[in-house]
């Protein structure tokens, strides 16, 4: 459906450096990096705003890469919508088609299908100034649908959206996917793409580092990259021998890791979700995968709570409230934390 074949672009210092990947019909892909990795630019380059010094981009078998923006069948969604404010909701989604110079009557029809799949009849009269972000955000996707595109351009299409309003846009993206568009959105929240793709590319400082779906990527991250995407911030330097057919790894302080049947580098970093390590009042006997430390902070997080642990090394604990009273957990206090050996991942 669409693919980029070894895009370059220069942009001030910044460089998209030998981009490449495909998104495939009514496929929903989410590329997902910081601000700054080039996304947003990406974004461009498919749109025509700007044409790449390398490389080409493909559309339905079509290379696209040098025909002017209105040639394209692309739909791109600004970050802060674009819409003209001195025009009503209905004047800005008829724009696009009166530069066509589609038939009035027609442009109506249209109008008013597509008003109706995105529940914005009630506001076609209003301008942009009176209306909340999820709404411009329904009017800009209006507009782009409009025009038929074989892809829409999503460009942090919540960035601008209230929290309570983002699950109605989410529903209305996912709607649309669901009636065969393909869409392509841009991110810097994971929790976005865990939602609603059905794969995810990571990119970062102009490169796509990891492709997959959602899962798959956020659960075996190829680097720690990756891996901060999906909130994962227990690391660990280690150093990997084989003792008695097992696979021991031995990080600062020669604290000890038992990890699971496999294959690795001498040199590694370890990692461990942080939900995947239990506590306990009393340290544990285990010669592996358990430490007696002490609790150095605890602090609300969104799934309850988090406790800093230091035992040799620096662990990073989530749990629930319940626990938290349970075992009277507080600053200062000793605890043991232990995981299993398959809750380990060697990146």
């Amino acid at each position: 459906m669409l693919e980029l074949k070894s895009i370059t672009r220069r942009f001030g210092s910044f460089a998209l450096d030998d981009l490449s990947f495909k998104v495939n019909r009514g496929e929903y892909f989410i590329l997902l990096g910081r601000s700054g990795s080039g996304k947003s630019l990406t974004l461009e380059l498919i749109a025509g705003i700007r044409k790449p010094e390398k490389g080409q981009v493909i559309l339905n078998g079509t290379d696209i890469t040098l025909l002017k923006m209105q040639k394209r069948k692309t739909g791109l969604v600004f970050q802060d919508f674009a819409l003209f404010p001195h025009l009503t909701v209905y004047d800005n989604i008829a724009y696009p088609l009166k530069m066509k110079r589609t038939l009035k009557q027609d442009i109506y029809k249209m109008i008013d299908k597509i008003a109706a799949e995105v529940n914005i009849k009630h506001l076609l009269e209003r301008k942009p100034d009176s209306l909340s972000g999820g709404e411009k955000q329904r009017v800009a996707v209006a507009r782009t649908l409009v025009t038929s595109p074989d892809i829409i351009l999503l460009d942090e299409p919540m960035a601008s959206i209230d929290t309570p309003l983002r699950d109605d846009i989410r529903r209305l993206l996912r709607r649309i996917n669901d009636g065969g568009m393909t869409i392509l959105h841009v991110t810097h929240d994971y929790r976005e793409a865990i939602r609603l793709a059905d794969r995810v590319g990571v990119i970062h400082n102009g490169r796509i580092i990891q492709v997959g779906k959602p899962d798959e990527v956020f659960a075996n991250p190829v680097n720690r990259f990756v891996a901060r995407f999906a909130g994962i911030r227990n690391f660990f330097k280690v150093k990997i021998d084989v003792k008695d057919s097992e696979n021991i790894a031995t990080g600062r302080n020669d604290f000890r890791f038992l990890l699971p049947p496999g294959d690795y580098p001498q040199d590694a970093i370890i990692m461990i979700h942080s939900d995947k390590i239990t506590l306990s009042q009393e340290p544990l006997k285990a010669k592996y995968n358990s430490a007696w430390g002490e609790i150095t902070e605890i602090n609300r997080s969104e799934f309850g709570y988090e406790a800093f642990i230091n035992a040799d090394e620096i662990f990073y604990v989530t749990f629930s409230e319940q626990l938290l009273n349970d075992l009277s957990l507080e600053t200062g206090k000793m605890i043991g934390l232990s995981f299993n050996p398959d809750a380990l991942k060697v990146i």
